[in-house]
């Protein structure tokens, strides 16, 4: 069992996860991101980081090897950490996931779901441009519906919290830094 308290974000694609993980990192809380266990896949395999690559890699690990092997090697990596109280990890694509790291976990596991508009979300997926991000409307769908078919839907439903991401970047940064302020508070 690991001593810890982790706190886990999700959400749709271009939601905001990777700027409430950017608070974190601000505040010194450490951080995992499951999906740099497939992208060490995808670059180890010689291939191109892209949208395409990353998606087919993580699906066809989650086929051969389980739908959790991604927490499981997120566990592998925590359980060798020293002297860390809080810790955030960033992917969390299905339930199986998220029962792996409740089992690892327990009460020590908390699951915030980021919710943004559609519309929104496009916008940011088109202008963000990250190596392994979409380029156009049409792969934003086709993106969507992969980490739907994973079980995405029902990991949000699942959440213990969810934190909308609708209004200025600000102000999104704000609302997650309570959040995690509050949480580190309630477990001291």
């Amino acid at each position: 069992m690991v001593n810890m308290k982790v706190i886990a974000f999700t959400g749709l694609p271009f939601s905001g996860k990777t700027e409430a993980v950017n608070v974190a990192r601000e505040m010194g809380i450490n951080v995992i991101r499951m999906g740099d266990f497939v992208w060490e896949e995808v670059k180890k395999r010689g291939l191109e980081l892209n949208d395409e690559n990353v998606g087919k890699i993580a699906n066809e690990l989650r086929m051969k090897k389980g739908k959790d092997i991604w927490a499981r090697k997120t566990i592998e990596k925590i359980r060798k950490m020293k002297n860390i109280d809080y810790l955030v990890i960033d992917g969390i694509r299905n339930s199986e996931e998220v029962d792996c790291f409740k089992k690892e976990l327990g009460k020590d596991f908390i699951l915030i779901a980021i919710h943004a508009p559609k519309d929104e979300r496009i916008k940011r997926a088109i202008s963000r441009k990250r190596d392994d991000d979409v380029k156009n409307v049409e792969e934003f769908e086709r993106r969507e519906r992969r980490e739907l078919s994973w079980g995405l839907d029902a990991v949000i439903a699942s959440s213990d919290i969810i934190i909308t991401n609708d209004g200025s970047l600000d102000k999104f940064k704000l609302k997650i830094k309570k959040k995690l302020d509050e949480l580190i508070k309630e477990n001291r």
